[in-house]
């Protein structure tokens, strides 16, 4: 079996194209172009530092692209580029994977989260310091 080794630009642009905002944001986008307040009312829970700094990620990546708008007032509009809709396919397959094995991951969470559970030796998250903390996983 071949190894699967993620260079650090591999690993950088994962993150910031898969992200807990970013795959709402393309979401909303794939469906159709949306200007910032748009994606706030779509995405509410996102806060707006967050969602300035979401678009801006994906607009450097190349996967949306941002058009200001000639209104009055001005507004800011964005769109999915071709690049971006290459994303849809593998998206979709982790997607079905999720829904697919979410019974088996929500019974592995329930295991590890009991409150009767017997830590493994190398098991830092159950582990506690000599002042009764859980130590910071790094």
């Amino acid at each position: 079996m071949d190894t699967v080794r993620i260079s650090p630009p591999h690993r950088e642009l994962l993150d910031q194209v898969l992200d807990k905002w970013s795959l709402s944001v393309l979401s909303e986008l794939c469906e159709r172009p949306c200007r910032f307040n748009e994606l706030r009312r779509a995405i509410p829970q996102v806060t707006q530092k967050s969602l300035t700094a979401t678009l801006r990620r994906l607009e450097r990546n190349g996967v949306i692209a941002r058009e200001v708008v000639s209104t009055r007032p001005v507004a800011v509009s964005y769109r999915i580029t071709p690049l971006g809709k290459t994303l849809r396919p593998p998206i979709d397959v982790l997607l079905t994977w999720a829904a697919d094995h979410m019974p088996a991951i929500t019974r592995a969470r329930e295991a590890f989260d009991a409150p009767d559970r017997v830590p493994q030796p190398d098991d830092r998250s159950q582990v506690t310091s000599v002042a009764g903390r859980r130590p910071v996983d790094r």
